[in-house]
């Protein structure tokens, strides 16, 4: 008999912040066509994930899977890094008047 439980659902996104202890809020891009005017439509959703080992770095390419209720808002759990990114704030030249 088949497991009566659903597979887990999967996403992939980059990761926005890591500022949190064991949190990353994964960035996942939606393109659809409107469905009228048929124009593409860029829609960004923010899921906040639970990394356990702390590994995930700014611009990373991630895959979150869901899981049970960690916290109050994190429901995803970092399942792999697929690409490393920069991970380097970037600098902002002071600008003389």
């Amino acid at each position: 008999m088949p497991d009566p439980r659903k597979g887990r659902r999967t996403k992939i996104g980059r990761v926005a912040s890591n500022k949190m202890d064991k949190t990353v809020v994964v960035a996942v891009d939606l393109v659809t066509r409107h469905r009228l005017y048929g124009r593409t439509l860029r829609r960004t959703r923010h899921f906040k994930a639970h990394d356990a080992t702390n590994n995930c770095q700014i611009g990373d390419t991630v895959v979150i899977a869901e899981s049970r209720p960690i916290s109050k808002e994190k429901h995803w759990i970092v399942q792999q890094i697929l690409r490393r990114g920069t991970g380097e704030p970037v600098e902002i030249a002071e600008v003389e008047a």
